[in-house]
């Protein structure tokens, strides 16, 4: 009998080392994190922790397993951060065996917390470098040669400066976007005012006013300098497989078909297609659970899960 104990603590021991060296065994030991399916569920991690990260995040010791070879890199919209706008796909991502990493990007210099802990208001060239330095921080961390990448929001534009001008190219095999905006956004007629301001000749009035508040805001809009040079060319990169998930709800991506791209290696989904009753608008769909297995499915698609059609409100998802 003790024998049969001990070869089994035998195997066991090899187990978890094999586990390990694999990237699987920890991740297995763990503990399920908690999942809400609500935008504002990283809230109250930041409250908890000023400026710091989600339980599952930023693990500089993860190491990706063969099944997730990529890790998954959250870019954060407008107004977001590296907690508050991930609370629901954090511990989604991390149970389901991703190494996960969020930042803030474009913050306000010296901003005390809780401002601090909001970002993507810098314009879009300085906020990609900052990308570009993460990123590279994550791949020298983990090994890996490339990072999937999920954004919302102006997540899913301002990573395409990085890839198109910075270097980024090569460093990214999917690109996973919620509420995206590559034709630009003309919400509130965003686009024609900008348009007329620069016919006017008031366009440095314009970037001294809203620009100093927000640089990214005005680059967004349908027409800008900034939208001209990303879509020059084409803005896809023909070597990263697209997913762009799109709500017909969305308040600020306007139309919300500015999220859609047609070619081979793009997929667009609208995720009203097939759920009527799903009414996530631009915030909600980061925290719906139709958009996050949509999500999941693009991460892995050689393992599709079925994508529930449940009543989503604007902002619960």
């Amino acid at each position: 009998m003790r024998q049969a104990r001990a070869v089994g603590v035998m195997i066991a021991s090899i187990l978890l080392c094999v586990g390990t060296v694999l990237g699987t065994g920890p991740a297995a030991a763990k503990d399920p994190l908690p999942v809400t399916y609500n935008f504002f569920a990283g809230i109250p991690n930041e409250l908890a922790n000023p400026g710091g990260s989600l339980p599952g995040a930023n693990d500089w010791n993860c190491k990706p397993s063969p099944q997730h070879p990529e890790p998954v890199v959250l870019v954060h919209g407008t107004g977001g951060g590296a907690q508050t706008n991930w609370g629901t796909y954090v511990p989604l991502l991390a149970n389901n065996g991703y190494c996960v990493y969020t930042l803030n990007y474009g913050t306000i210099p010296g901003a005390p917390w809780p401002i601090s802990a909001i970002g993507g208001f810098a314009p879009i060239e300085k906020s990609a470098a900052e990308l570009s330095a993460f990123v590279d921080r994550v791949r020298k961390s983990t090994g890996a040669k490339k990072v999937d990448i999920v954004g919302h929001s102006q997540g899913t534009l301002m990573p395409t400066y990085w890839i198109k001008f910075l270097g980024g190219a090569d460093k990214v095999d999917k690109y996973i976007s919620l509420a995206p905006l590559w034709n630009g956004t003309n919400v509130a007629a965003a686009g024609e005012l900008t348009a007329y301001a620069k016919a006017l000749g008031v366009d440095q009035l314009q970037q001294d006013t809203i620009g100093l508040l927000c640089g990214a805001c005005l680059q967004m809009s349908k027409g800008s300098d900034m939208m001209k040079r990303l879509q020059a060319g084409g803005i896809l990169d023909p070597d990263i497989t697209y997913t762009n998930i799109m709500t017909r709800f969305d308040e600020l991506i306007v139309p919300y078909t500015s999220g859609s791209l047609r070619a081979a290696n793009s997929t667009n989904i609208v995720v009203q297609d097939g759920c009527s009753q799903d009414y996530s608008e631009h915030a909600g769909v980061a925290g719906s659970r139709r958009a996050a297995t949509f999500v999941l499915n693009a991460l892995d698609p050689e393992h599709p899960r079925a994508v529930p059609c449940e009543l989503a409100l604007p902002f619960t998802g």
